[in-house]
């Protein structure tokens, strides 16, 4: 599934770059027809340019956006859920530890006591 996203987030910047691209092309065309001065054709390919930045930054939220959601509706667990249980299990493992060193100053495990 993560290649699927990898494929859509390249084509956004794909289409971004072939975007930009054809801007240039289309400017400078513009530019030798005379109906864009030489001296206002790097603005306007600027602010073009920059525009589709931004429309790369939408692009790219909504796919995060999208993952996401996924990743909740199939309840992966996210990293900060791991780390969580990480450190519960650091835990529980310290309190084991301990216990078992209790058991050996008294000279028997938990399990072979008799009651």
């Amino acid at each position: 599934m993560s290649d699927l996203f990898k494929k859509a987030i390249s084509l956004g910047v794909g289409l971004t770059i072939v975007s930009k691209e054809k801007v240039e092309k289309a400017v400078e065309d513009l530019v030798k027809r005379g109906e864009l001065a030489p001296s206002e054709s790097k603005a306007l390919v600027d602010r073009l340019i920059e525009r589709g930045e931004e429309e790369r930054g939408v692009f790219k939220s909504a796919i995060q956006e999208q993952v996401q959601r996924v990743l909740s509706d199939l309840k992966v667990p996210s990293h900060k859920d791991i780390e969580a249980l990480e450190a519960k299990i650091a835990g529980l493992e310290h309190r084991i530890a301990a216990l078992e060193g209790i058991s050996r100053l008294e000279g028997t495990l938990p399990e072979t006591r008799n009651e």
